[in-house]
Formats: C-alpha cells, sequence, structure tokens
C-alpha cells in the first residue's frame, strides 16, 4: 500500500472507532435504564405479615414468683466458746430428733477450768462452814459477857463476806458449766440436716454455724406481692400453686399476710403454709402463685407481637381494604392483660386483621401488602 492510500483510510478507521465507541456507550446506557426504578419506593405497598384478632375469653388473675422456706431453720454452732472441732456426727439429708448430738468441740480447757472452780467453792464451802461456827460461838461468848461486842460483829462479817464469796464461786461454776455445754451441739429440734459447713480439726469461734438444720414438716411458700394487691391476698383466699422444682400442682389458701409493706420495696409478705410429713418438698426453690381476680369476660386475643403497650394501653395497626387497596390504620385499644405469648384486649378488635411481622416501619395510612399468617387457636386464661 502506498503512502498516499495509508493516509486516506486512517479518517475511514477512526471514524468508524468512534462509532463503535458510541455506540456501545448508547447500549450500555439503555442496558443501566432498563433496570432503574423511576416509581417511588414510599408510594409501593410495604410487605407485612398479618394475623386475624381471635374471640377469647379472659380471666383476670395475678401471678407472683415465692420462695418455699422451711418451717424452723437453725444454724447450730458454739455460742460461748472458741475451739477446735473434735467431730462432726452427721451429713447432709441426716434426720434427727430434737436433743440428739450433732457435732462436739475439743474442750479440754474449759472443763479443766469448771473442774478448778468447782474446787474453789467448795474450799469456800468449808472455811465459811467453820467461820460460821466460830462466829456463832463468839455470840455465845458475848452474852456471857466474856468478848466485846465489836469482836463478835467483826466475825459475824467475816462469815458474810465468805458467804458472798461461795455465792460468786458458784455463779462463775454455772459459766463454767454453760461453756463445758456449749461443747457438745444438740439439735433444737426435730428435723433433717440442710447443710455441713466445718469437718474435725477446723478451729471455730462463738457464732460460727458448723451445721445448718431444716424442719420441712410443713413448708411456707412465701411470697412478695405489690402495695396495690393488698386487698388480693386477705388469709383464706384460694390460690394456685406451682412447684417449680417437681412440677406439681394444688390449690391451697393463704395463711397469713403481713400487716405493712417493706418500705425499700413497697411491696406486702404473704406465707401459704403446706403439710408435708413426708418431706417430699425441697426447701429454697421456686413457686408460681395464681391467684384469680376476676370474672371470666370475652375478649380479643393478639399476638404480643401485634402490639405496642403502654400500661393499659396498646397500640396496633389494622389492615383494611378499600377499592381493592389494603392501608393500615393505627389504633389504640384497651388491655385486658397478657398469659404467655398472647395479648388479650377489648372485643372491638375481634375478627380484625393486625399487622404482626414489618410494623415498626409503618406509619399511620401506608399502603401494605398484607400476607396473612396462620391463626392460632384461642387459648383461655389463666
Amino acid at each position: 500500500m502506498t503512502r498516499r492510500s495509508l493516509v486516506s483510510v486512517v479518517p475511514v478507521v477512526l471514524v468508524v472507532l468512534v462509532a463503535a465507541l458510541l455506540g456501545g456507550g448508547y447500549l450500555l446506557y439503555k442496558r443501566s435504564s432498563a433496570h432503574t426504578n423511576d416509581v417511588a419506593l414510599s408510594s409501593e405497598p410495604k410487605p407485612v405479615t398479618s394475623i386475624v384478632a381471635q374471640k377469647s375469653s379472659y380471666e383476670p388473675t395475678r401471678r407472683y414468683i415465692a420462695t418455699i422456706a422451711p418451717w424452723l431453720s437453725a444454724k447450730v454452732g458454739p455460742q460461748l466458746v472458741s475451739a477446735y472441732v473434735d467431730t462432726v456426727l452427721l451429713r447432709p439429708g441426716a434426720v434427727v430428733k430434737k436433743g440428739d448430738v450433732m457435732a462436739t468441740l475439743d474442750c479440754r480447757d474449759a472443763s479443766a477450768a469448771a473442774q478448778s472452780v468447782a474446787m474453789a467453792a467448795r474450799a469456800l464451802e468449808t472455811k465459811q462452814a467453820a467461820a460460821a461456827k466460830e462466829a456463832a460461838r463468839i455470840q455465845g461468848m458475848l452474852d456471857g459477857g466474856f468478848v466485846s461486842a465489836n469482836e463478835a460483829e467483826k466475825k459475824l462479817a467475816e462469815s458474810a463476806a465468805q458467804q458472798a464469796d461461795i455465792l460468786a464461786a458458784k455463779a462463775k461454776l454455772v459459766g463454767s458449766s454453760l461453756e463445758v455445754n456449749d461443747c457438745i451441739l444438740k439439735a433444737p429440734f426435730d428435723g433433717e440436716v440442710d447443710m455441713r459447713m466445718v469437718d474435725p480439726g477446723a478451729f471455730v469461734r462463738p457464732g460460727t454455724p458448723l451445721l445448718t438444720l431444716v424442719d420441712r414438716s410443713t413448708v411456707r411458700v412465701v411470697a412478695d406481692v405489690p402495695e396495690t394487691d393488698f386487698e388480693f391476698v386477705a388469709p383464706g383466699k384460694s390460690v394456685k400453686l406451682r412447684l417449680i422444682a417437681n412440677g406439681d400442682a394444688m390449690t391451697a389458701t393463704i395463711s397469713r399476710r403481713s400487716p405493712a409493706a417493706d418500705p425499700a420495696t413497697r411491696t406486702v409478705q404473704v406465707e401459704i403454709d403446706l403439710a408435708d410429713p413426708q418431706r417430699q418438698i425441697p426447701v429454697g426453690t421456686t413457686a408460681e402463685v395464681v391467684l384469680e381476680v376476676g370474672a371470666p369476660r370475652g375478649a380479643a386475643e393478639i399476638p404480643l407481637i401485634a402490639a405496642a403497650v403502654r400500661g393499659d394501653k396498646a397500640t396496633v395497626f389494622v389492615v383494611e381494604t378499600k377499592d381493592g387497596v389494603a392501608v393500615a390504620k393505627k389504633r389504640t385499644i384497651v388491655v385486658l392483660g397478657e398469659s404467655g405469648s398472647s395479648l388479650f384486649v377489648e372485643e372491638s378488635l375481634i375478627g380484625a386483621v393486625l399487622v404482626t411481622e414489618g410494623r415498626g416501619t409503618l406509619s399511620d395510612g401506608d399502603r401494605v401488602n398484607a400476607k396473612l399468617a396462620p391463626t392460632p387457636a384461642p387459648s383461655v386464661t389463666p
């Protein structure tokens, strides 16, 4: 190809390349424009899940969490002496009778001290007896004029002083005897060993517990209720109990109620006595107390996730259809109560379609595309 021919071909090639670039750019633009949504998202129906409010029945109740306590409980340990533990005879679960020996302490020092005080008291008694006889003889000689009145009075005073020393020694002996008795730890009542805190060889001081003893022949279900429920928990009121530890359910009555509320928590303590002669109920465990406070009434049952509850009011979104367009309407309704995952509200909501999932993105009057979820069977409280 000649130089002249090559010069004439270059413009043609450039024109073709420019046309190809422009054409490719146009095609890319059309492809991008084809996937662009020109419609505002706010004008599109919002996808939500809905459910139909069911007709149900609601019975007003109160539920409290209570603790099961023993009828009696005691921490057994020394009260007067400090000593090493000699023996601990029992372990948790052991059954004892009142007066049974539970543990002993090494109290040889206390025993020796008690013996010393006893001997000193005996010596004082002997000396006082001799002084009393001498005082009596001198008193007889005084009547005959053989001794002076001053000497007779002095002997009587010495005898009285020795008598006072004897009484002081006996009082000290009683204290020493109490310390010796404190070295043998006995059961204060019939019961079972709950805990064992020390083993032989440990050094204990007054107030240190060695064993914990409980009496489960009768257990107490103790609950703290709000002060607003004071009138509902009067003694004799029937309640339903569920023991969490073993799953037992039963009906009982309130045995006693505190006359005053706790100043810190503003709660009132109530107790329910349960006879348990076989000792089947573990103490220190949890119980659920259910108390009926009103007659059953009709209600609409909805899932908790379908409402925003504040006090005795709830806010829901009701799906209403007009001219084929579904719209979410915001409504405020009266709450009757709740149980499990269900909320019980006024009957006017029965049959209404309520938004469950997607409720947080809605405003009053938004268009929605509601997917109806399966409706669970209505429940009856409590």
